[in-house]
């Protein structure tokens, strides 16, 4: 299988990445991205592009591609509604469109999250912007695509956010990582878990197109 990532510096960029290079069953791992992950292995080859929407440069890498596995995203804190669809909705749905043109047998799988709300309708800014980006990217010509709904993200092997005030609150929080798996198993899953299952999804598919947590760990273990 030949992966396209978006997204590599996020934590669960990193993640997804880590478990690409250590499957077998993953061949080559493309990454585009505005700035390096300072990574080297034989499985990857990396872009960086200033304007990541300029894809038709890249046709002949990505008619080969198996799978989109989409990790880019901000979060709403801080931002108008203007300024998070602008990235949120606007740059996935242009990156989407052009790659459903270029190789419309892949599987896209985006990372949203969760309460993202689907009917567009409710009171939570972030949630409909991210329920829009859902819905029409299900609408796109695809192979499949699928929708994770990741909860609170437990970082493993040594993945960070990249953002300093997130990674200094997983750091503290890191001696009740046991707890929190044991007592919120629905809202609580990992970064392996969330890349295993992206790639299990990917190879095998899933029963339903938008994947919650417990989905996301059923699907880490096939």
């Amino acid at each position: 299988m030949n992966v396209l990532l978006f997204g590599t510096t996020g934590m669960v960029g990193q993640s997804v990445l880590r478990e690409c290079l250590l499957d077998p069953q993953v061949q080559q791992v493309i990454s585009i991205a505005r700035s390096a992950s300072h990574q080297t292995h034989a499985k990857l080859r990396e872009h960086v592009l200033a304007d990541i929407t300029k894809l038709h440069e890249l046709k002949n890498e990505l008619v080969n591609v198996d799978a989109c596995f989409f990790c880019l995203g901000v979060s709403s804190v801080g931002m108008s509604e203007d300024e998070y669809r602008a990235i949120t909705y606007d740059l996935t749905m242009n990156i989407a469109r052009t790659l459903a043109d270029i190789q419309p047998g892949m599987t896209f799988i985006y990372v949203t999250g969760a309460s993202t709300d689907s009917t567009e309708q409710g009171s939570s800014m972030w949630a409909r912007v991210k329920g829009k980006t859902e819905n029409d990217l299900l609408k796109l010509p695809f192979k499949a695509a699928y929708m994770f709904r990741p909860g609170g993200i437990i970082p493993k092997n040594g993945v960070k956010s990249k953002t300093k005030v997130y990674q200094a609150i997983y750091v503290l929080m890191r001696p009740l990582y046991p707890l929190l798996e044991k007592w919120f198993p629905n809202s609580i899953t990992d970064s392996v878990q969330v890349g295993r299952a992206m790639i299990n999804v990917a190879q095998h598919g899933f029963a339903k197109p938008i994947l919650e947590v417990r989905d996301i760990r059923e699907a880490s273990e096939k």
